[in-house]
């Protein structure tokens, strides 16, 4: 079959972080980020979402098991992220702020490597039911 198509999992992990960059006052830091400043963090209930596209296998019919993508985005993800302080409990953060934006970014850099590299990914991550961002775009 010569025609791709697009496979999706859908996960979620709870986390806090604290949107602060440590160059700017603490003024500038509330004027910027608001609420997303606190200085004893906040949380969110993430929803992700992990599209995978590619041609189905002639063999399988698959462009990728959905279990063992769900069990990568565990692996990967739930492991390093669920109910973590981002900013405190995770290595990736230690240095960039953790943005949806910037998270998107390092959960997409966790899985790729995981990924066929014949198969496209990308990666929706819902900070809120209302805000989201895509990794590539």
């Amino acid at each position: 079959m010569s025609k791709k198509v697009a496979v999706f999992r859908k996960e979620h992990f709870n986390a806090a972080h604290r949107l602060n960059n440590p160059g700017w006052s603490e003024e500038k830091n509330k004027e910027v980020f608001g609420k997303c400043n606190l200085p004893n963090y906040h949380g969110h209930n993430y929803e992700l979402e992990v599209k995978v596209v590619g041609k189905p296998d002639k063999k399988t019919g698959y462009v990728m098991d959905i279990k063992l993508l769900s069990d990568l985005i565990q692996q990967e993800i739930h492991s390093r992220f669920d109910h973590k302080n981002l900013n405190l409990d995770t290595e990736y953060f230690k240095d960039i702020n953790p943005t949806a934006e910037n998270i998107v970014i390092v959960i997409h850099d966790l899985l790729r490597p995981h990924i066929d590299k014949k198969n496209e990914l990308q990666i929706r991550l819902y900070e809120t039911p209302r805000n989201f961002v895509e990794y590539p775009v």
